[in-house]
């Protein structure tokens, strides 16, 4: 296991829909412990793989103390929705008021294939959500109304890392509450 760079938002990875995983070996087990050991040396709340350059749908997190890790996620969402600051590894520096559901139903699979499901509400909920977004080529800024996401992009520019092309925004296919257009 080892720390690894994390992709910066811009770079093309982020934008894909990530894989399904289908094979629960060693090398996935060595995927997981990258992720965790990146995460907790961020330090950040959760780290996907894309964001690692790894088109495949895992991700973990740490919250509350508790780390963990889901591969292949399908989500139920409350109705109840909250609303607070977020942020994204591969955005550093940016936090913005973001709308999620406040509580989540994630059911997936650990690294040795074993049906896993994770509960949460706020922050936990808020990080699966984060997360499961990022396998699906989603980072939290495209589900910003339009004036926060002018906003964001514009900081994106006058960032030392953002001075690359704007990236396009991509529609998320998880509810946004209203919030994307």
């Amino acid at each position: 296991m080892a720390i690894q760079p994390i992709r910066i938002f811009g770079d093309p990875v982020l934008r894909a829909t990530a894989q399904p995983v289908t094979t629960f070996d060693k090398e996935l087990r060595t995927l997981v412990g990258d992720l965790t050991e990146t995460m907790l040396d961020a330090p950040g709340a959760g780290l996907a793989a894309p964001q690692l350059g790894i088109s495949l749908r895992v991700f973990t997190y740490h919250v509350d103390g508790v780390t963990g890790h889901l591969i292949n996620p399908d989500l139920s969402l409350s109705e109840e929705e909250q609303e607070g600051p977020e942020g994204c590894l591969s955005l550093p520096g940016l936090r913005y008021d973001t709308r999620r559901a406040y509580g989540v139903v994630a059911r997936g699979f650990n690294m040795y294939g074993d049906p896993v499901t994770v509960e949460g509400t706020q922050l936990l909920a808020r990080c699966i959500q984060h997360e499961t977004d990022h396998l699906d080529g989603i980072v939290f800024i495209d589900r910003l109304d339009p004036e926060q996401r002018k906003a964001a992009l514009r900081a994106i520019r006058e960032t030392d890392w953002g001075s690359g092309p704007v990236p396009v925004v991509k529609v998320s296919p998880h509810s946004t509450f209203g919030a994307a257009r």
